[in-house]
């Protein structure tokens, strides 16, 4: 995990003074999780969720407030605001701020699509297949979001049909019991300098 961390912090920005970093991947496959350890290994970089973007209403809809709350304030180096939103209570409650640190990880499903790609420094899929992914975030959710479910499936198919992520991504992270392993994703050319694997120990992942 130190070494991607490092590897970020050394990419050249890409939203104004910010490296804007996206981690995708379908529901459940652990992008919170991964975002969490990664941003703790970048000394404690901002994380924004996107299930705090999104809504009941919008739950791809939200382009459109993400660019204007959080990517056009971070691109002019100045601190962005956003109101996170409440799945239970279904609103959104107090501003919340983003500052413009050197990295920035914007995590969520739909965090590579293709109106943010522009502004990324670097895009990480969570390689898990849906099926599996999606198994574990019903698991995790439990029978009383077992409707939403149905709903959110129904949604997260049509959004990577029509906008993937999964083939623009710089890295592709993978989860086991040593830990994360990190590969070049379809967009890289892997050459003879190029590191092709970072793995982390359980060290890495406690």
């Amino acid at each position: 995990m130190h070494h991607l961390a490092s590897a970020l912090r050394n990419l050249p920005p890409s939203c104004g003074p910010v490296r804007l970093v996206a981690v995708d991947g379908h529901a459940g496959s652990g992008k919170t999780t991964f975002a969490g350890r990664l941003a703790g290994a970048l000394g404690g970089a901002p994380v924004l969720h996107l299930d705090d973007i999104a809504s009941h209403e919008e739950l791809f809809g939200w382009t459109g407030h993400l660019l204007t709350q959080v990517i056009e304030p971070l691109g002019r180096g100045e601190t962005a605001r956003y109101s996170p939103y409440d799945w239970r209570d279904r609103r959104f409650g107090p501003s919340r701020p983003l500052p413009p640190a050197p990295v920035v990880l914007v995590e969520g499903v739909g965090a590579g699509r293709r109106a943010l790609r522009p502004h990324l420094a670097r895009l990480l899929w969570m390689e898990l297949p849906h099926e599996e992914s999606w198994t574990r975030g019903r698991a995790r959710d439990g029978a009383e979001q077992r409707d939403f479910w149905v709903r959110w499936v129904e949604e997260e198919r049509e959004h990577f049909a029509e906008d993937p992520s999964r083939p623009y991504a710089d890295l592709l992270v993978t989860q086991s019991q040593q830990g994360y392993e990190v590969l070049p994703g379809p967009v890289k050319t892997i050459g003879p300098d190029h590191s092709v694997t970072h793995r982390d120990g359980p060290s890495a992942v406690c």
